[in-house]
């Protein structure tokens, strides 16, 4: 097995890891903010401030993202060089980083009602 292979197929992993959970939120609509790490951990009069369909609709998009870097990180690595599996690799975490926040206000300060 070559180095391409085995970037290309670690990816198609990380791709449809990401996808399903994605399905996941696309098919629990609104029920699907509680899978939000740190969401589900508010007390339920701090989470009716929140815009909790597009809460749900950000992170299904935002995997959807994320999935769609594995992809296309996969294909290319399987067809011209394993270099671009550790840029999809990269790009994700740049792109993971920037979203994880410690603070429940911060992380979710974009939705509140």
């Amino acid at each position: 097995m070559t180095s391409n292979q085995i970037g290309s197929i670690v990816c198609i992993l990380f791709c449809v890891i990401f996808l399903i959970i994605a399905v996941i939120f696309a098919l629990m609509k609104e029920k699907g903010a509680m899978l939000i790490s740190g969401f589900n951990t508010l007390s339920k009069e701090k989470r009716n401030k929140y815009d909790i369909k597009r809460m749900s609709k950000d992170m299904r998009n935002l995997l959807l993202l994320w999935s769609a870097i594995f992809f296309i990180g996969s294909t290319l690595s399987h067809f011209i060089n394993f270099y671009f599996s550790i840029a999809a690799f990269i790009l994700w975490l740049i792109l993971f980083f920037r979203e994880v926040k410690s603070d429940p206000e911060k992380a979710f300060g974009k939705y509140k009602l």
